[in-house]
C-alpha cells in the first residue's frame, strides 16, 4: 500500500497529466525551443560527468581497496563529503568560489571566463553531487574481492595495465555499469545545487528539472508534466537495468566466496 500511493500513483499521475491535453500538446511541449535547449543542456552536462566519475571513481575505489597508503581514511571521508553536504550549500559554496565577487571569480571574469549563471558552473555543481556514486559502488565490492588474482597475474608476468583490464575490470564491470547508471540518473535529475548556479536563464541555463519547475510556475501544467515524463521515463528505465545490474553483481558474490 505504501508503495502504491507513495510510488506507483504519483508516476502514474505524471503521464496522465503529459498527455491530459493531447498527443499533439504533449509533443509541442517537447519540441518547444526552451525544451529543446534545457533537454540538450542536461543531456551535454551528463555527458561530461558520467566520464569523469568513471575515471575517479575507478581509480579511488582501486586505491582504496587495493592499497595500502597515508591518507586512505581522508580519502574516503572527501568521496562521502557530497552526502553529507546539502546540494544548496554547495550551489552556494561555488558563487562564493567562482561568483563575481568570490575567491576566483574576478579573474575567471578578467579573461572573459564566466563560470556560474552558465554552462561550466552547472557541470561543476553536478559533479560535485555525483562523484561519490562510481566509487561508493565499486569500494565494497572490490574490498570483497581481494588482491589474490591480481597477484597471481603479476606473478605471471603482466604489467599494471595488463593486470587491471584482463583481471580488475572483468570482475568489476556490472558493479561500474551500477554506479554509472546512479550516477547517470543523479546528474540528470539534480536539482538544488543547479538550481543555485544557473542562473535561471531560459533556453541557456535551464535543465530539464528547472524548466519543469518553470513551466510548472507559470500554470502551464501540461508541459510541465510532459517534460516530468521524460524523466520518469529515464527514471523507469534506470531501475530496470539497475535491477539486472544487482543480479549480476549478486551472482559475481556468489561466485567469488566459492
Amino acid at each position: 500500500m505504501f508503495l502504491l500511493f507513495f510510488l506507483i500513483l504519483p508516476l502514474l499521475i505524471v503521464f496522465q497529466e503529459a498527455f491530459s491535453g493531447g498527443i499533439s500538446l504533449f509533443f509541442q511541449a517537447l519540441t518547444d525551443p526552451d525544451a529543446l535547449a534545457a533537454i540538450r543542456l542536461t543531456l551535454f552536462t551528463a555527458a561530461i560527468v558520467v566520464p569523469v566519475n568513471l575515471v575517479f571513481g575507478v581509480c579511488a575505489a582501486w586505491a582504496i581497496s587495493k592499497f595500502k597508503f597515508k591518507g586512505k581514511s581522508v580519502l574516503i571521508t572527501l568521496i562521502d563529503l557530497p552526502f553529507a553536504v546539502s546540494p544548496v550549500i554547495a550551489g552556494l559554496i561555488f558563487i562564493l568560489i567562482f561568483g563575481s565577487r568570490g575567491w576566483l571569480g574576478p579573474w575567471f571574469l578578467s579573461h572573459d571566463i564566466q563560470i556560474i549563471f552558465a554552462t561550466p558552473g552547472i557541470v561543476i555543481a553536478t559533479l560535485f553531487v555525483t562523484f561519490p556514486f562510481v566509487a561508493r559502488e565499486l569500494i565494497p565490492l572490490m574490498q570483497a574481492q581481494g588482491t589474490e588474482e591480481e597477484q597471481a597475474a603479476r606473478v605471471l608476468g603482466a604489467s599494471g595495465w595488463q593486470t587491471f583490464f584482463r583481471v580488475t575490470l572483468p570482475n568489476i564491470k556490472w558493479g561500474l555499469i551500477y554506479g554509472l547508471i546512479l550516477c547517470n540518473a543523479r546528474a540528470m535529475g539534480e536539482f538544488g545545487a543547479v538550481s543555485v548556479v544557473s542562473g535561471h536563464i531560459r533556453g541557456y541555463t535551464n535543465t530539464m528539472p528547472l524548466h519543469v519547475e518553470i513551466l510548472y510556475n507559470e500554470y502551464n501544467f501540461t508541459a510541465a508534466f510532459a517534460i516530468a515524463s521524460l524523466l520518469a521515463l529515464l527514471a523507469l528505465v534506470t531501475l530496470v537495468i539497475k535491477s539486472v545490474a544487482e543480479t549480476k553483481i549478486s551472482g559475481n558474490q556468489i561466485q567469488t566466496e566459492l
